[in-house]
């Protein structure tokens, strides 16, 4: 997705409090209504414009390097569910930088007990307490990267074809070449005797190793990518001097572990990329940091409205809804005063819906039963 546009006049992220004026045609009513208790998955994903550096930050865990100054936090991150659930109990916060080789990611993560115990490459790192990176650089909700590091530094990469809901597969041997990272901790690591402040993550992930379909996504000024990060928290005690997890009394397991995101999932899941935030990528001097959500992302929220009604009925019915009548949905909208048709194509076991405005040499999205999202000519 490329800006025609300068960055100023171009796309701006709208932020969680404001609301798009959208017009439905048959009202507001009906349209409150084909969303109704969907809510939590149409709040607006957060954004960050990424500035482009001169000069690559040293990948050495110290995120207090004048290079990073260049760059801003993200706000606080909060509970993976959103304002469902309280806020968390510790600050996370990211920044980014780009270049033309690499995504440059910081984390800042407080912490009072800085622990870790697994080793080993992918090993299944979210066992331990740790900080995970999600990228989408096509915004097609498949094809996307995920990437975990706890404070040993310790790497679980992956990569997965589709989402788990989709009998996606999670392909674990899936390395990133050339990542590097680095771990500092504010404090020290599996001492339960002090109070540490917490630890900070640096990661150059290599735009050659993010390449869906074998063709790497190197951005240019005004790409937009889809990334969320989230950081995964367990409560424990102090036992033996370690860190040990609280445990169910009734079942004895570990107690499940705390999810906290940069930009609201609206549902305990990582893996709905349709929810992740929107990175931006700027290589304009004083870029501007506010603007406006893409037209088509505006457009691509009916589409996931059609996906997520016909997973109901499928659920319902054992076979997907032939008309968007019966999942209560119109066929025509008005988004920022210019008229879309939306429209449903459906067998017992397979649908394509499609979106776009009535006017020419305009591009019609589609997505279908796997959430697949794609991008055709008129």
């Amino acid at each position: 997705m490329k800006l025609s546009e300068s960055l100023r006049s171009g796309l701006s992220f709208i932020k969680a409090g404001l609301i798009v004026s959208v017009v439905f045609i048959s009202g507001e009513v009906k349209a409150q209504d084909a969303f109704k208790g969907l809510e939590n998955l149409f709040t607006v994903p957060d954004g960050y414009v990424v500035n482009h550096t001169s000069k690559a930050p040293v990948i050495d865990g110290d995120i207090d390097e004048n290079i990073w100054q260049q760059a801003r936090w993200t706000n606080d991150f909060v509970d993976i569910e959103g304002d469902l659930r309280p806020k968390p109990t510790l600050q996370t916060n990211v920044k980014m930088l780009w270049d033309d080789s690499c995504l440059y990611v910081a984390a800042r993560l407080h912490d009072p007990q800085v622990w870790a115990k697994l080793k080993n490459h992918d090993d299944i790192v979210y066992r331990d307490n740790d900080f995970e990176v999600f990228i989408d650089p096509a915004n097609t909700a498949h094809s996307y990267y995920e990437i975990e590091v706890n404070a040993l530094n310790t790497i679980f990469d992956l990569y997965l074809n589709k989402p788990y809901r989709n009998q996606g597969q999670a392909i674990i041997g899936w390395d990133a070449p050339g990542l590097r990272s680095a771990v500092k901790i504010q404090g020290t690591l599996n001492n339960s005797t002090d109070t540490d402040k917490g630890w900070t993550v640096e990661m150059a992930i290599p735009f050659k190793a993010i390449n869906p379909g074998f063709k790497a996504a190197i951005p240019e000024h005004g790409t937009v990518w889809r990334i969320n990060f989230s950081r995964v928290e367990y409560d424990t005690k102090v036992e033996n001097g370690q860190n040990i997890k609280l445990k169910d009394e009734t079942t004895g397991r570990d107690l499940p572990e705390h999810n906290w995101v940069w930009s609201a999932q609206g549902v305990i899941n990582m893996h709905y990329p349709e929810r992740w935030g929107y990175l931006l990528f700027n290589n304009q001097p004083n870029g501007d940091e506010r603007y406006e959500m893409p037209y088509a992302e505006l457009q691509k929220k009916y589409l996931w409205l059609v996906y997520y009604r016909q997973k109901e009925w499928f659920k319902q019915n054992h076979e997907y809804a032939q008309t968007l009548k019966e999942l209560g949905i119109e066929s025509g909208y008005n988004i920022l005063k210019k008229f879309n048709n939306l429209q449903v194509e459906a067998s017992k076991h397979q649908f394509l819906a499609s979106i776009s405005t009535d006017e020419s040499n305009t591009l019609t999205y589609t997505i279908n039963q796997d959430g697949l999202v794609e991008t055709v000519t008129k």
